[in-house]
């Protein structure tokens, strides 16, 4: 089961549309995984991944989830929504939809 299954209720709750996304941080184990992820979101390849995913950044077990958290955290601009999803074991999947606010610094 792609990530893609978690991204609709992520929407939702937030309130947000796909439009509304400026970047998507997709895990990946296999290439088929981002495509399979754009076919079902109709998603621009552009923001998918924009600085690589998994099979090129690491896919280290137990912190993939941090890791393209983290990833999408650096890329986004202020004002950015950015979205986060990843397959759990048992077909599951778990999105977050995060927003880089304004330096108040």
């Amino acid at each position: 089961m792609p990530s893609a299954s978690a991204v609709p209720i992520a929407l939702e709750r937030a309130g947000l549309t796909k439009d509304q996304i400026s970047i998507w941080e997709f895990n990946e184990a296999f290439a088929a995984v981002i495509k399979a992820n754009e076919k079902i979101l109709g998603l621009e390849n552009a923001t998918v991944n924009p600085v690589g995913g998994a099979i090129s950044l690491g896919h280290a077990l137990g912190s993939s989830g941090s890791r393209i958290l983290t990833s999408l955290l650096h890329q986004l601009q202020p004002g950015q929504y950015g979205l986060a999803a990843i397959c759990n074991g048992g077909g599951a999947a778990t999105a977050i939809i995060v927003q880089r606010m304004e330096s108040v610094v």
